[in-house]
């Protein structure tokens, strides 16, 4: 079994997990596992939604690349909660799912909720991604470890 391997990025996300004890990703063998919302260097929320959304998808690339992974054209997976289910908020969503997986469209499931952690925190944005390079390793080590044997 593969062990894990826990991931926070600079600034905010460190001195988060000192205060709530948590990171921005985890990483189990070839999958990777983050989440996104607010400016990673000032903890701020935007006041405009269509930049906070922008910002979680910012914030997902930056998680999944300090993981180790290469970004958005490794998620196969996206979970996001919503205090704004309209219209407007939602499209803003698949323009950048279009935009940063122009070649394919993952698993989305979204849930609107009441209220998310932070005050003012109106999106977040959960992913799993597959690191399909690491997963390529994982098979050559197991093939030479059979043929050892």
């Amino acid at each position: 079994m593969s062990r894990l391997q826990y991931f926070v990025y600079p600034d905010q996300g460190l001195l988060l997990r000192e205060k709530h004890s948590y990171n921005q990703a985890v990483r189990v063998g070839d999958r990777i596992e983050c989440a996104g919302s607010w400016d990673p260097i000032t903890g701020d929320m935007k006041t405009d939604l269509d930049e906070e959304i922008d910002q979680a998808f910012d914030n997902v690339n930056l998680a999944l690349k300090d993981a180790g992974g290469k970004g958005w054209n490794q998620v196969f997976r996206i979970n996001s909660y919503h205090t704004d289910m309209s219209y407007d908020a939602l499209m803003h969503m698949i323009k950048n799912i279009r935009e940063r997986m122009p070649d394919y469209q993952p698993l989305w499931t979204t849930v609107g909720v009441a209220k998310l952690t932070l005050e003012g925190m109106r999106v977040e944005i959960e992913v799993s991604a597959f690191d399909e390079e690491v997963a390529e390793e994982a098979r050559k080590a197991r093939a030479a470890a059979v043929k050892q044997e």
